[in-house]
């Protein structure tokens, strides 16, 4: 269902766009090339100077390879489009240390403690909260969602569609399905 049809006339000032792309990758790693992009449409003055409608003010981007585990075993990070350009665009090599961090595991309070605040930028640090749940789904391509060899499929009981009292999994996943027995 679309969202509802706004209640008073409005014009669009701003547009953010985060986009994440998963590869996997010849040599068996997968990669996920993120980017997040600030645009206005109207012409925007900064401290720098005037950034003109539609170019952006934002333009970041980051990769990451991770293995098989979620392990993050390379990571790269830039900065093409800054509002304070020699000062922005300084920070892509701090976020090399992601390397030895697991996408699922922690993930997103370790980056907000590395790179929180002054410790990184706040769009490449904001950008990357979406890196675990696309690694998840960019693996996910090469398996079947109710494989249950390993034990309990990992998506269940980390959303209210997929609770494992709820209906989806009593109906989809009925093994891992707790929720009341209605012929009791």
């Amino acid at each position: 269902m679309p969202l509802p049809v706004p209640t008073a006339p409005r014009r669009r000032f701003h547009t953010r766009r985060i986009e994440v792309e998963g590869f996997l990758r010849e040599d068996g790693l997968y990669d996920l090339e993120a980017s997040l992009t600030d645009v206005k449409d109207v012409d925007y003055p900064i401290a720098s100077g005037m950034r003109p409608a539609g170019v952006p003010v934002h333009l970041m981007r980051v990769r990451v390879t991770f293995d098989a585990a979620f392990n993050i075993v390379e990571a790269v990070a830039c900065s093409d489009e800054v509002p304070y350009p020699g000062n922005c665009d300084t920070i892509g090599p701090r976020y090399a240390r992601l390397v030895g961090l697991n996408l699922v595991r922690g993930f997103r309070r370790t980056v907000n403690e590395m790179f929180g605040e002054t410790l990184g930028c706040s769009h490449m640090t904001e950008m990357l909260q979406s890196l675990p749940t696309a690694a998840i789904q960019t693996v996910a391509t090469f398996s079947r969602d109710t494989d249950d060899s390993a034990g309990k499929p990992p998506q269940l009981d980390r959303c209210h569609a997929l609770d494992t009292a709820g209906e989806a999994v009593r109906r989809y996943y009925p093994k891992w399905y707790r929720g009341q027995d209605e012929t009791a």
